[in-house]
């Protein structure tokens, strides 16, 4: 038995009440941004068969959604184009009428600067093969060929309206060549979130299926190893110094010590991405009756923002800010 004056941690816990008054974490409409993916082609919404409640978007079911995240008071959203037709440069990106591009210049026309409109800078959507570059004659991915697409990308999609940029395809130097590109070309108001730390995971699988993927092989040679931490601290330290306004840590469950090391080592805001298939497992396990659902989603996006992500990008975020209204 506890003895008179000692201390007992409990006390806190009592009631609702004080459990909230004392709660270190918290999470925010304003921390959280929405993955989306905007097709070509289509007339209505397509679901997405391994990620249950996510949908291919028509550019009409896009702008309600991107109106609707505004007046939740999201962060922002981030938006990935799905092409009807691919090439081996991935062409489509480039296009001003591309879907991603027109997808940016809706978004923008929808909700102006209500909220950060964000575009994924990445050839995987948009070239046959799949892969986040242009190939070699050995069919290995072309880094410099490839940089120089992604600067073309860069001022395309700042240029179509989008606040913030994404590089995504961990080709080394991409942040500082976007960054130069986009100066260069005036738009110096554009902002780069660098994703610095992305891991070559098994947790992809239905991302490939949201965005029609063709990828041929794997990315193992360009996306990071899982069993790596200290090389992500690496990689986010030259993106910083290469310019990068943001970086982020993806995926995010299974690395929340990465996503806490980070936030250790810089002083720029850090984001992570809790990504399809850690939102597809958790949707399978409560469709089968085996959690409760709303607490393990709440669950999930405060032990990423307790790593310590100032900003989530989760395809809850619309659903989870409607909580907090």
């Amino acid at each position: 038995m506890m003895g008179f004056g000692e201390v007992r941690p409990r006390r806190l816990r009592t009631t609702p009440a004080m459990r909230r008054m004392v709660s270190e974490t918290s999470v925010e409409a304003r921390s959280l941004v929405l993955p989306m993916f905007v097709a070509e082609g289509l007339t209505d919404p397509r679901p997405i068969a391994s990620m249950p409640g996510v949908v291919q978007h028509t550019r009409d079911s896009a702008r309600k959604a991107v109106a609707e995240a505004a007046e939740l008071g999201l962060g922002g959203v981030m938006l990935f184009g799905v092409p009807e037709h691919k090439d081996a440069t991935g062409s489509g990106a480039l296009d001003e009428d591309g879907i991603l591009n027109v997808a940016i210049r809706d978004a923008r026309a929808e909700v102006g600067d209500a909220l950060v409109v964000m575009s994924d800078l990445c050839l995987d959507e948009f070239t046959d093969h799949g892969h986040c570059g242009v190939l070699d004659a050995e069919g290995r991915v072309d880094n410099d060929a490839t940089l120089e697409i992604y600067a073309e990308m860069a001022v395309a999609q700042a240029r179509a309206g989008a606040h913030m940029l994404g590089p995504s395809g961990m080709m080394d130097g991409q942040v500082g060549v976007v960054r130069r590109a986009l100066d260069d070309a005036g738009l110096v108001d554009t902002s780069v979130l660098a994703y610095a730390a992305k891991y070559a995971s098994a947790f992809y699988g239905p991302f490939r299926e949201a965005v029609s993927s063709s990828l041929q092989g794997d990315r193992r040679t360009y996306q990071q190893d899982p069993a790596n931490g200290r090389e992500a601290l690496r990689e986010v330290a030259l993106d910083v110094a290469e310019g990068a306004d943001v970086v982020m840590v993806k995926p995010a469950m299974g690395f929340l010590d990465v996503v806490a090391a980070v936030r250790a080592a810089v002083d720029v805001p850090v984001a992570a991405y809790n990504i399809s298939g850690e939102y597809s497992m958790v949707e399978a396990a409560a469709a089968q009756g085996w959690i409760d659902r709303d607490a393990a989603i709440a669950e999930t996006l405060l032990s990423i923002r307790r790593a310590g992500a100032d900003i989530v990008l989760t395809y809850w975020a619309a659903e989870y800010a409607a909580r907090l209204v």
